[in-house]
Parts: structure tokens; C-alpha cells; sequence
């Protein structure tokens, strides 16, 4: 799933739109006349679209890439931060399923490891987000056994 803010939802909408017209893309500037929105805000649009690989840039011409994913729209940039979040929670937890013992425990550092290295490529910070959210959630206690550091996973995942 992606999710973009409203603001996102509308240029996205707008290139499509506009890209009927205009095989070859759509300038920034034929765009920039068509939303109200301002310097900032539309330079900012177009770097978050662009990284989310809803837009492409080529050769100064804007397009809309159709994506096989599911778009969410949320009204601001903090929900989308909670709904990325909430997405890598969920991608952790499939992690956290291969990882698991028949004692349903994982490694700390194998745990953190494959959240910094893994599939998921995570930094420090998020992964340690990441993790304060699933035990607060009651779904890992951290543990502490005379051989390391583990994980518990209390709910079967």
C-alpha cells in the first residue's frame, strides 16, 4: 500500500488528468498554472510522488506512473508517517514469524540484524520505533536468558 497526503492525491490526479493531453509529459510549469499550490509546497509534492514511484521526471516533463499497489489518502503528513509505520510493523512481523523458535523467541541481534540489513532495510531510529510499537501492542516482551537478549512473541503472529 501507498499512502499520500491530499495534497499528493491532487497533483498525482491532476498529472494523469492533464497526461491525456500531452504524451510526452506535462511540464511543471503547465501543472504549476493548474494547482494552487505554492513554490514549496508544489516542489515538495513532486519530490514525495516522485519517491513513492507515482511520478517519473524526464527530460523536464512530468508522468504518471500506474502503480500495482493499493493508494491510500490521508489528510497530512504525520498520518502518513503513522500509516508507513503501521506498514513496516506489519512487514516486521512477517520477519519476526521466519525468525520465531519453537519457544516462540527471536534473537535480539539477529532480530535487529535482519530489521537494519533485511528485506526491510530500516534505520537504527525506526527500527527501534518499530519495535516499542509491537511490545506496547503486546504482540513482543523483551527477555533476558543467561545466554543473550531475546524477544518473546506473546500473541502467535
Amino acid at each position: 500500500m501507498i499512502t499520500i497526503t491530499k495534497k499528493e492525491n491532487k497533483v498525482y490526479k491532476q498529472i494523469k488528468y492533464l497526461q491525456l493531453e500531452y504524451d510526452e509529459g506535462i511540464s511543471e510549469n503547465i501543472l504549476k498554472m493548474d494547482l494552487d499550490l505554492t513554490e514549496h509546497d508544489f516542489k515538495e509534492v513532486l519530490e514525495d510522488l516522485e519517491r513513492k514511484k507515482l511520478i517519473i521526471k524526464i527530460s523536464g516533463k512530468l508522468k504518471a506512473l500506474t502503480s500495482k499497489k493499493e493508494i491510500s489518502v490521508v489528510g497530512t503528513r504525520k498520518e502518513v508517517k503513522t500509516a508507513e509505520l503501521d506498514q513496516m510493523e506489519v512487514e516486521a512481523l512477517n520477519i519476526i514469524k521466519t525468525l520465531q523458535d519453537e519457544n516462540n523467541l527471536v534473537s535480539r541481534y539477529q532480530l535487529e540484524g535482519n530489521l537494519l540489513y533485511g528485506t526491510l532495510k530500516v534505520s537504527t531510529f525506526r527500527m527501534y520505533h518499530i519495535l516499542v510499537s509491537l511490545e506496547n501492542k503486546g504482540l513482543l516482551k523483551k527477555i533476558s536468558h543467561n545466554n543473550g537478549e531475546y524477544f518473546e512473541v506473546l500473541n502467535q503472529i
